[in-house]
């Protein structure tokens, strides 16, 4: 499952914008990430998903130059992730979970601020087009701290842009934030992918999983699953019925423990029950719907489906849950 994916022949090295293999990090007898490995190509939206705790935001920082893996090699932009982490750093936007711009600056005064950091050219023409860029112009001189999360969540990604980077590193960056933000957020990213961006996003939402190019999933700091969104449900060999009706507590308390079945989840008015033995998950489902005059029919198997699945198939080696 760690085994690095290979480049097709028609695939340049230079398509390749994150090339890591068996990236390890251990914060004392915890090992948060191990033996890691993935390529990531430009242009491409690489989702990110996996618990609390399971080793996605150290993993990023790894990647971006802020933690040093304890073993493991790789590139991030052609740089040696090991030896060249300050070069990574100048090259990367890194979007944090939480809010971090100066709440009593302003939209603009936080992007003049973070244009000198970075010590970029023209600043003040700058800031202007940034603004514009993001629609928040007609926001420029409100406080940050006044900003609703959707806005604020525009800003942090205008000030990751600011530098011009080649690779976009997010952090949940929807976290707390009302669909329709989510959407336009999202809108921004596919656009920026098109004009070769390259852009690697940790998620709980399924709905934005389905929207990258590639996923991986990880679990307590191993990968369980990495492809496209098709590829990752084709692999796990899930059979999904669906289930309704007005009795659908009992039909659930009679499926626990059936033959075949191995995930039984409410999803709204319905029970949502998969397996891997498509023939004996039918004959329970048969079984336990007939009595109870419930409806059962075959759906394909989701992502959602799969993510559950996935992670009560996954050890937790130290029985902890603090994120990572």
């Amino acid at each position: 499952m760690n085994a690095v994916v290979k480049v097709n022949a028609h695939e340049s090295s230079g398509d390749i914008v994150i090339d890591v293999q068996d990236l390890t990090k251990r914060f004392g007898t915890k090992t948060v990430v191990d033996h890691f490995s993935m390529q990531v190509r430009r242009g491409q939206i690489y989702g990110f998903l996996g618990p609390n705790g399971s080793g996605k935001t150290t993993t990023i920082r790894m990647l971006c130059g802020l933690l040093t893996p304890d073993e493991g090699r790789g590139t991030c932009l052609g740089y040696d992730i090991l030896t060249e982490s300050t070069k990574i750093k100048r090259e990367v936007g890194y979007m944090t979970q939480k809010f971090s711009l100066y709440e009593d600056l302003s939209i603009a005064e936080n992007l003049d601020f973070v244009g000198r950091m970075y010590d970029v050219p023209n600043r003040k023409q700058l800031v202007d087009s940034t603004l514009e860029r993001l629609g928040l112009t007609g926001r420029r001189t409100q406080l940050a701290g006044t900003l609703s999360g959707g806005w604020k969540q525009r800003l942090a990604l205008a000030a990751c842009l600011l530098h011009d980077p080649k690779l976009l590193l997010l952090d949940e960056p929807t976290a707390g934030v009302d669909p329709g933000a989510r959407r336009d957020f999202w809108d921004h990213i596919h656009r920026l992918a098109d004009e070769g961006m390259t852009v690697l996003v940790s998620t709980h939402y399924m709905d934005e999983a389905e929207r990258c190019h590639e996923l991986a999933y990880i679990a307590y700091g191993k990968l369980l699953a990495r492809g496209t969104g098709a590829e990752v449900i084709a692999r796990a060999g899930l059979t999904t019925w669906e289930i309704t009706g007005a009795n659908l507590s009992a039909v659930g308390r009679s499926l626990e423990g059936a033959p075949g079945v191995e995930m039984l989840v409410p999803f709204g008015t319905a029970l949502h029950v998969s397996g891997t033995d498509a023939a004996a998950l039918r004959a329970s489902v048969d079984k336990a719907a007939s009595p109870a005059h419930a409806k059962a029919r075959e759906v394909p198997t989701g992502l959602e489906d799969v993510f559950i699945h996935l992670m009560r198939g996954a050890v937790d080696p130290s029985a902890k849950t603090e994120k990572a």
